[in-house]
């Protein structure tokens, strides 16, 4: 019987991520890009400002949730143990090519990643914390397709709050038994006391640890990586050079050619930033803005932190090392050798260090985007009891155990749950796309732009913005 499972989940995961969704992700990446008008290069410096002003804005109490802590929220579960390990798998299976198609799926999906952020700002709903929304909340809201938001919470619920999560703490616990013998129950077991107490403060409490973690993680691990660039700056050119004629097959790249290296780069990028993929807009939706298209920008800048900087990253103290030529060195044991070669044996150390930094936070990350589902079908308080203790109970079950079905039937319905987003944005982008519109008038007539629920034509079933007329009498 489980023979059969597996082999039913293996071929859908076949079909869905080497065929439909790579297909899906890039064309309605390109079309998103287009139909926006470039918008992830078009207002570039808008972003960095937009998260600027959202930083010094995240001590507002008064309005919960601040762009710039709904942004960590998202970082938090996008950066995880596939920056580390992911990007070494794509480099030793693809070769050094695979890093350029990862860097190309990032700078089309950004544009995915803006329309499915914006639509869950727009379609956002109140709650006790300030809001909540997402691809199940637009999906009933503007399509009308309550049964389609159920099913995409049940899969975004199963894959990234409870299996990604025990997926997360097996890598912690490893790493942590490898650099310092430490017993893997012990490692579960606080890992579990410490998710216990942030996950039971609710959102705010989420958002204040991730605004702590997240940019302190990623600021160490970019300097680290600088120090190894300058350290080996005269290679520099030559790396480009490397990952530039490896991805278009003019030179045989190590495990295979243009193929591999462009399924490798494509496949982890995707795995990675999650563009179009229906998990950020969670986080987006809970962030306090004047207009939804602010949360959008910020949010697609969340997709150039994730790959441009963090992947890369990693790709470059690889590269640098020369250890990805070295048979039989994988995953995270590629970058603990490579690192340790150009920093000395505290290199494996600080790996261990960023896996626990890195992987805490998607746990934390991943664990709101199931909290705001759950409520979405159904807001009773024992449906949230329940899976929070679930939560808890997979961090102690992943750090001592691991079942391959389990892992990958998380990467099948994460799949599913791409295939409905993806179903559901290409029928709401003129939506997003008005309001980007509307964003665009509104600061070249030198103002700061506010949304209404006027602002376009045809919106129904909006919540939390109100209409001009009704700002006008207030």
């Amino acid at each position: 019987m489980l023979s059969i499972l597996e082999k039913i989940v293996s071929v859908g995961n076949t079909i869905l991520w080497q065929y439909v969704l790579i297909v899906l992700l890039i064309s309605m990446g390109l079309y998103f890009t287009f139909k926006s008008n470039f918008v992830q290069f078009k207002f570039l410096g808008e972003m960095f400002k937009l998260l600027g002003d959202g930083a010094s804005n995240s001590s507002d109490k008064k309005h919960g949730v601040s762009s710039f802590q709904a942004f960590c929220i998202s970082t938090a579960s996008r950066v995880g143990t596939g920056n580390l390990a992911g990007v070494a798998l794509a480099i030793s299976i693809g070769g050094p090519g695979a890093v350029f198609w990862m860097w190309l799926i990032a700078l089309i999906g950004a544009a995915s990643s803006f329309v499915e952020s914006t639509l869950a700002q727009i379609y956002k709903v109140k709650d006790k914390s300030g809001y909540r929304g997402g691809p199940a909340y637009y999906m009933e809201k503007a399509l009308n397709k309550r049964w389609m938001g159920v099913l995409f919470s049940i899969l975004i619920t199963l894959c990234f709050g409870l299996v990604f999560n025990a997926v997360q703490s097996n890598t912690i616990s490893l790493a942590f038994e490898e650099a310092f013998g430490l017993n893997r129950m012990i490692m579960g077991l606080t890992l579990a006391t410490v998710t216990a107490i942030i996950i039971f403060g609710g959102v705010t409490r989420i958002a204040k640890v991730a605004e702590l973690i997240v940019p302190v993680m990623a600021v160490a691990y970019i300097f680290v990586a600088i120090f190894v660039i300058i350290k080996n700056i005269t290679l520099v050119p030559s790396i480009f050079s490397l990952i530039l004629s490896s991805a278009f097959g003019m030179k045989a790249a190590v495990g295979g050619g243009i193929g591999a290296a462009l399924m490798q780069g494509i496949k982890r990028g995707l795995f990675s930033n999650e563009a179009g993929m229906g998990s950020a807009p969670n986080a987006a939706a809970t962030a306090h803005v004047s207009h939804p298209v602010k949360q959008g920008l910020i949010q697609t800048l969340g997709v150039f932190t994730d790959t441009l900087l963090i992947c890369s990253s990693t790709a470059f103290i690889i590269l640098l090392s020369g250890a990805y030529s070295t048979e039989g060195l994988t995953g995270i044991q590629l970058t603990q050798t490579a690192l340790s070669s150009q920093v000395g044996s505290w290199g494996n150390t600080f790996i261990a260090a960023c896996i626990l930094l890195f992987a805490f936070s998607s746990i934390i990350g991943n664990y709101y985007y199931g909290e705001t589902n759950i409520e979405f079908i159904n807001t009773k308080k024992i449906y949230l009891l329940i899976y929070r203790l679930s939560v808890v109970g997979m961090v102690v079950f992943g750090s001592v155990a691991k079942v391959q079905i389990v892992w990958d039937m998380a990467d099948l319905f994460m799949g599913l749950m791409a295939l409905i987003n993806l179903i559901a944005i290409s029928q709401l982008g003129k939506i997003a796309f008005a309001a980007l519109k509307d964003y665009a008038a509104q600061k070249k007539e030198g103002k700061d732009p506010v949304f209404y629920s006027d602002s376009i034509e045809g919106l129904n079933n909006l919540e939390c913005w109100e209409s001009s007329t009704e700002a006008k009498k207030a």
